[in-house]
């Protein structure tokens, strides 16, 4: 672009601080980045939900209300295009020199299309590839069909794709967009909130910590499955989960009937009390269910764990299961009731993995490989790098 003065751009994401979630954290971490390099940035979202903590950043920060389900979540379709459908006419509003776009692909149509009426180039941020999580549900092929359509739509008129991983990259690189236009970037934690130093919520009765999203393709009920077997050589053992996600009700039945009374539910908390579920546990549960389509997937919840120092229980294969493995943060094991219950058991009883881990040796594996800020900042100049084309 060769641009005088700083470069103008705009964040469209249905998610942003205060809310919690990953994708809120991500997008935050790339604002910071541009600031700090001198951007001119304004971020177009939606209204926080209610008790939210107040916000008001330096950047300029434009809200719009938005249709929220039961949970408070922007989710769902309809939920999508309440906020898509202002976004198009904000969009078209705003003045930008780049417009960077968060998923899901309604919200990147919409980026594309008001960025082609304004002959403005945009960026796509690929934490995942929607069509491949599709897989794991019970949707009609149809439907499959068409995100698939409209995600690589949006992935190929994308001027820059920033992945979180070389898995996303190689997904996205499947829809036909050039390796030269697709940016890895890295995902990861803020290391000052998840870090082992901080309140603990460790109490008399053991338990193992499980936070954020509960979907379908992550199949965290193989923990609830395990559990009874847990308990058989540690009676007390409790399971807590935080988040939430479309699987919760399953979970929670689940719950009932496999271990009354020892699980339970805490919806969505803030990060800093997340951190202390996380410090006082005897381990972190992380699952993918394998073979749906998104064993490349590697869940900042691993990050979470490890910047605390709890080691993690990670039940599947694929990539964030080789994470654990190979950086040492936990136990990696196959996706069944008696390999978890057997993990976790063997967590309770050395949390050192037979003398092979530490708590330090976790904390310091996140600083070198997945500090959020240091993301962040790779994904900013992935964007201000569209001022030198």
């Amino acid at each position: 672009m060769g641009l005088p003065g700083p470069l103008k751009v705009v964040v469209a994401t249905r998610l942003y601080t205060p809310e919690v979630g990953a994708a809120a954290f991500r997008l935050k971490a790339l604002v910071d980045g541009l600031v700090a390099r001198g951007a001119d940035v304004e971020v177009i979202t939606t209204t926080a939900p209610k008790g939210s903590r107040p916000f008001k950043p330096t950047y300029r920060l434009s809200r719009w209300p938005v249709l929220r389900d039961a949970g408070g979540n922007v989710r769902g379709y309809v939920q999508y295009l309440s906020f898509d459908i202002p976004a198009f006419f904000r969009l078209l509003a705003a003045r930008a020199d780049v417009v960077v776009s968060e998923p899901p692909p309604t919200t990147g149509v919409v980026v594309a299309l008001s960025s082609l009426l304004r002959g403005r180039p945009f960026v796509y941020y690929a934490a995942d590839v929607w069509t491949e999580a599709l897989s794991a549900m019970d949707v009609p092929d149809v439907v499959k069909r068409v995100l698939g359509a409209v995600e690589g739509f949006v992935l190929r008129r994308a001027a820059t794709v920033i992945a979180v991983s070389e898995p996303v990259a190689l997904q996205v690189a499947r829809f036909g967009v050039p390796a030269d236009r697709i940016r890895v970037v890295g995902n990861g934690v803020d290391t000052g909130v998840f870090t082992p130093n901080g309140p603990s919520m460790a109490g008399e009765r053991p338990y193992f910590v499980y936070t954020g999203t509960m979907s379908e393709w992550q199949g965290a009920g193989i923990f609830i499955q395990a559990l009874p077997l847990v308990r058989a050589a540690f009676p007390e053992v409790e399971l807590r989960f935080f988040g939430q996600g479309t699987d919760e009700a399953h979970l929670r039945a689940l719950a009932a009937s496999a271990a009354p009374g020892a699980v339970h539910f805490g919806g969505v908390v803030a990060p800093a009390e997340a951190a202390a579920w996380i410090r006082g546990a005897a381990g972190a549960l992380v699952s993918i269910k394998p073979e749906q389509g998104y064993d490349f997937a590697k869940p900042t919840k691993i990050y979470a764990a490890a910047g605390c120092g709890t080691p993690v229980i990670f039940a599947g294969q694929g990539d964030g299961a080789a994470i654990v493995a190979q950086g040492g943060l936990g136990t990696a094991t196959p996706y069944d009731a008696g390999s978890v219950a057997a993990a976790m058991v063997a967590v309770l009883t050395d949390a050192t993995v037979g003398g092979s881990q530490s708590r330090e040796s976790r904390v310091q594996w996140v600083l070198d490989n997945a500090s959020l800020p240091a993301s962040g900042r790779v994904a900013a100049d992935a964007v201000l790098g569209l001022a030198t084309r």
